[in-house]
């Protein structure tokens, strides 16, 4: 099922229950498909793939928001995108753990053959494609330098 499926099965179970939180996210999430949908050149449906990044990219918006909002002692700002960082959760991946992105990321440089931090790049590149929504771009970079280092 699509994306944009699973989130309409998931609004009208919302408008149900009344839930206003998950009613709030699913009409962004619903919203920014729409956007990519309709943006120049794209395709009538999205792939897998780009409903990841999409999903993603929400996710992390929401993330740097929390963090101001919490710099700001604004608890109840804070609260709103901590609850719809929760729900768009849902439709993402399960996170890898440190562990396991450390494991996942020397399997990448051994596969690629980097043996110094000159290789960054390639290991980058595929480690970037094969993580792509299990965990975060940054954190990824992160374990890739310490690993190469």
């Amino acid at each position: 099922m699509s994306l944009e499926a699973k989130v309409m099965e998931e609004l009208k179970a919302a408008m149900r229950a009344k839930d206003e939180v998950a009613l709030r996210t699913l009409r962004a999430i619903k919203a920014a498909i729409l956007v990519e949908q309709t943006a120049s050149g794209a395709k009538e449906s999205l792939s897998e793939a780009d409903e990841l990044k999409l999903l993603t990219k929400m996710s992390k918006q929401r993330k740097d928001s929390l963090e101001i909002f919490t710099q700001q002692n604004r608890t109840d700002l804070a609260q709103k995108e901590q609850e719809e960082i929760e729900i768009i959760n849902k439709f993402l991946p399960a996170q890898l753990s440190n562990e396991e992105l450390e494991a996942e990321v020397k399997a990448i440089i051994a596969e690629v053959g980097a043996t110094s931090a000159a290789d960054l790049g390639k290991v980058m590149g595929s480690a970037s494609k094969k993580l792509a929504g299990r965990a975060d771009g940054k954190l990824i970079s992160e374990t890739v330098k310490r690993l190469l280092a």
